[in-house]
């Protein structure tokens, strides 16, 4: 892992700009000097690791004690894109436009995505342990159906916050049931690219002992701020 930039944010907060191998990734710690618990903050596929909502949460959790990193996995950000992987894109959204339907164009778009990704982020998380000043226990936030492969088997992720929508790969869906830690599921009630009821199904099939459910009205970009601070509160019950 290469630091390649670092600055003091007006909150305290150190961001740093860090390289492995080929993943570009961002590093952002508290000013307080003791180890942190870890958290990755995954977007959804294709966006960038400098999304303007993720900087904002990944900023809101490093005031309160956390290490945050997230990485532009294969296909998203900057990272070279496979034309497949574009003319699906570009289906997918006809297809929802016209309220056709796209289940296989998903399939075919993020099942290979997740396989891409996940070996990147567990890369990413074999490096940040080993610095100083990164402890576990490690939180996940974010895109679903990565999270769902994370948790699902990776021991050191301890307790995981999901972004819901219904279409999740049908490899994630049958994981959802080995995924056991603690688990926090936001779900926007009229979101318009995600049907609802598999948004449901998904959370009843999942097999955490504590599982919850936080539903607001509004679309797919319109999660209310306080969910930054209950999620605070449930990383905290269980990483702190």
């Amino acid at each position: 892992m290469r630091f390649t930039s670092e600055q003091r944010l007006d909150d305290r907060v150190l961001e740093r700009e860090f390289t492995l191998g080929e993943i570009p990734g961002t590093l952002w710690t508290p000013a307080a000097p003791a180890p942190a618990p870890l958290i990755l903050m995954a977007h959804n596929n294709g966006l960038p690791k400098r999304d303007a909502r993720l900087v904002a949460r990944a900023r809101f959790c490093a005031g309160r004690g956390y290490a945050v990193a997230t990485i532009d996995a294969a296909g998203c950000g900057d990272r070279p894109r496979s034309a497949a992987a574009e003319q699906a894109r570009t289906e997918l959204r006809r297809a929802l436009r016209a309220g056709e339907p796209a289940d296989d164009i998903f399939e075919s778009l993020v099942g290979p995505l997740v396989e891409q990704a996940a070996p990147e982020w567990r890369a990413t998380l074999d490096a940040l342990l080993a610095r100083p000043g990164i402890a576990g226990p490690v939180g996940y936030s974010g895109w679903t159906a990565l999270g769902i492969r994370l948790a699902a088997t990776d021991p050191r992720i301890a307790a995981a916050g999901f972004f819901a929508g219904g279409y999740v790969p049908l490899a994630q869906r049958a994981e959802a049931r080995q995924v056991t830690v603690p688990l926090l599921f936001l779900l926007q009630w009229d979101d318009e690219g995600n049907p609802r009821q598999r948004a449901l199904d998904l959370f009843d099939a999942f097999g955490s002992k504590e599982k919850t459910l936080h539903a607001n009205l509004g679309g797919h970009t319109g999660t209310p701020w306080f969910e930054l601070e209950d999620g605070d509160r449930f990383f905290g019950r269980h990483l702190k």
